[in-house]
């Protein structure tokens, strides 16, 4: 016997609607394990392993794009989460140097310009100095070299993902798309980002390889993030292992309660300080609700010497801004360099040295699918 045509129009309507949800639901790895699980959808990547959970933007960000997305950075546990604007997030190819003569005329497809990151002696425009003045101080001037700023103004990319038996990584690569007059667009970004199975930090490289000569060229990051908060409700103090002697410096959250400029306190140079044994910028986190500490949340840059400068300063409102800046030495056309870095959660900063003691020295990362090894 033949189905009626209503039972037929539903079976029909059944199949289609499985169909349907099978395209539009986020796909899972088919290599999801006891420990470790990738879920990628049209938007991002979202990891989540024995210790952690973390988001990688494809598109459309909760915030910025590059590194780890807003919030999503996970402790399992002790429940906290990253309290900035994401994790390891880059920034333009830049050089020592004035752009005032053509800051204003490098302009991108979309129409955002780069003057307003800059230091003017306009006396005009108030507003834009002291934005500039706040964000960036006024003893070290610098210049884009090559645009855009990824994290604000990238365009979709689809990263590689990688499994292996005890570790997740994903891949992500960008050419920037416009330069500063006299130079060329095209330098390639790559960021590896690797998730060891049973820690609770992620190892990660970003990498350049330059179309243009440069004197003094750096990539200007977030390491490891910025920090939001209300006269430190969310962190009770910053480590800081390169300032006041080898054993670092424990800063209060009362010494950002008020705005002061990269330049002015908490800040490293290269040419002006000495190398210090490790770098490892941390902050501990509290909880808003009952002031009680949790882990520390750390970025450690594996070779010290690849820092040209870094600071930690409080800009006007509710962030605290830890950008710092790789290599910072010549470079020639079809050159590269890169850093590598260990970003996670700690629970004493013992531990950050013990961990940063085993890996000091590397400044890249190999990885195929048979493992992950950091390199020099």
């Amino acid at each position: 016997m033949r189905p009626s045509s209503t039972l037929f129009s539903r079976l029909l309507f059944g199949f289609l609607l499985v169909i349907a949800s099978a395209e539009s639901a986020p796909a899972e790895s088919p290599q999801n394990t006891e420990w470790a699980r990738v879920i990628e959808d049209a938007r991002c990547i979202k990891i989540e392993t024995d210790k952690l959970e973390a988001v990688i933007a494809k598109n459309n960000p909760k915030h910025w794009m590059t590194g780890i997305e807003k919030g999503s950075f996970l402790d399992k546990s002790t429940g906290f989460r990253e309290i900035g604007d994401g994790l390891m997030v880059i920034d333009w190819l830049m050089e020592a140097g004035s752009d005032e003569a053509w800051s204003d005329q490098v302009i991108a497809k979309d129409g955002h310009g780069v003057g307003r990151y800059t230091w003017h002696t306009n006396e005009t425009e108030p507003e834009r100095i002291h934005y500039a003045l706040m964000a960036h101080g006024s003893s070290h001037r610098k210049r884009m070299v090559e645009g855009p700023q990824l994290c604000h103004r990238m365009k979709p990319v689809q990263p590689e993902i990688i499994r292996g038996a005890d570790f997740i990584a994903v891949k992500t690569t960008y050419l920037y798309e416009y330069a500063a007059p006299g130079r060329k667009p095209g330098s390639r970004w790559t960021q590896w980002i690797v998730f060891p199975q049973g820690e609770r930090y992620f190892v990660l490289m970003d990498k350049i390889d330059s179309v243009n000569d440069s004197e003094e060229m750096f990539l200007r990051n977030d390491t490891p993030g910025c920090v939001r908060h209300v006269k430190g409700d969310t962190f009770s103090e910053m480590y800081l292992s390169y300032l006041s002697g080898p054993n670092g410096v424990r800063i209060p959250s009362s010494e950002f309660f008020n705005p002061f400029p990269p330049d002015l306190k908490f800040g490293y140079r290269r040419d002006l300080n000495q190398t210090p044994e490790r770098f490892i910028r941390a902050y501990h986190l509290r909880d808003k609700e009952t002031g009680e500490d949790g882990p520390w949340l750390a970025g450690l840059t594996l070779e010290p010497s690849v820092v040209y400068e870094a600071w930690c300063s409080q800009r006007p409102g509710d962030i605290i801004v830890m950008i710092e800046e790789i290599h910072g030495r010549p470079v020639k056309a079809g050159e590269s360099f890169s850093a590598a870095h260990i970003v996670g959660y700690f629970d004493t900063i013992e531990d950050m040295h013990a961990v940063y003691d085993r890996h000091k020295g590397h400044t890249a990362l190999a990885v195929d699918a048979l493992g992950w090894r950091p390199v020099k």
